[in-house]
């Protein structure tokens, strides 16, 4: 058994996806272009809604907020990934460990309930279209996101308490590419049973209530769409949903697979499916949302045309500035 001579250790090292020297130059040019594209693609999507009076709905209103979550959620993690790409230490300091998990736990957990939030406005909108406008109103859009903020935040708060609370032997090195929960958790060398009793019940209702919100929205969709007479109209409604139902169905999986499982069990395995949820989710959300969806690629194209505008503007601009009167 490990010796408990230490309430706090200095610092850990992320072990990260790989301990080979020749991977690290690799790895980090792959997760360095991940995250550029996923910076360009959700500020793009922020963009376009904030800019486009025609996407002026609470379902863009939510969807800009995801991308505003993920763009959050991604810089909690790659910066470091990447600095220790590049580094011989591999180290990150305690407080930064607790820090990385808070704000993981927060911005994860925002995801689930504003993909809930969504579901809810796809509800109203397919299943009481004649009341959407005075059901899905400013206050009820506000509510939703206070909802989705506040209940992860108290989430992470919980979590990030249990684990400063424990104490840490001698070894402190963390065999994932962030201060993920279950790892740290494998270092303690106190008891851990309060925190996975934790995990396996507040955690997993916080995750899975919104998922049984959706669950519950889609099934009254289906139904409502299943009366539609049309082959069209049913075509139409279910179109509406499918960048939604895409996200949903990767998002909870790749989470399902991590989290829902004994810490005992935890391997590198859970490393690489921890990628889709926290570098490729975030990264594809924009993608899929663009490409599925007309009333988004006007919008970016729109944006895209007034970005031109205004850079033949300044060069415009430019150029008699250098001509001179």
């Amino acid at each position: 058994m490990e010796v408990c001579n230490l309430t706090r250790l200095p610092e850990f090292i992320l072990l990260g996806l790989s301990s080979r020297p020749e991977d690290q130059k690799p790895l980090f040019v792959l997760f360095l272009i991940l995250y550029l594209v996923t910076l360009m693609g959700n500020l793009l999507i922020i963009l376009a809604i904030r800019s486009d009076p025609q996407l002026q709905n609470p379902m863009y209103f939510f969807l800009s907020i995801l991308s505003f979550a993920d763009i959050c959620h991604t810089t909690v993690i790659i910066p470091k990934m990447l600095v220790n790409f590049l580094s011989d230490t591999k180290t990150i300091s305690y407080v930064e460990c607790l820090a990385q998990m808070f704000f993981f736990l927060l911005f994860g957990n925002m995801d689930s309930y504003l993909l809930a939030a969504m579901a809810i406005d796809r509800y109203v909108a397919i299943c009481n279209p004649l009341h959407y406008v005075t059901v899905m109103n400013h206050r009820c859009c506000m509510s939703l996101l206070v909802f989705s903020i506040a209940v992860p935040f108290l989430h992470a708060l919980l979590h990030a308490f249990l684990v400063n609370r424990l104490t840490f032997g001698e070894s402190n090195v963390i065999h994932h590419f962030f201060c993920d929960v279950n790892p740290v958790l494998k270092l303690a060398c106190s008891s851990t049973s309060v925190n996975e009793v934790a995990v396996m019940t507040e955690g997993m209702l916080s995750v899975m209530a919104p998922f049984v919100c959706i669950i519950i929205s889609y099934l009254r969709i289906l139904t409502a769409v299943l009366n539609i007479p049309s082959a069209a109209g049913k075509c139409k409604a279910f179109s509406t949903c499918s960048s939604h139902l895409t996200v949903v169905t990767v998002f909870y999986g790749s989470i399902s697979y991590v989290y829902f499982q004994p810490l005992s069990s935890y391997t590198v395995k859970d490393r690489i499916a921890t990628i889709i949820y926290t570098v490729l989710t975030p990264m594809l959300n924009p993608f899929i949302y663009s490409l599925r969806n007309k009333d988004m690629k006007r919008g970016l194209e729109k944006l895209r045309s007034r970005i031109k505008s205004e850079m033949d503007r300044l060069s415009i601009t430019k150029t008699n500035k250098i001509q001179g009167p």
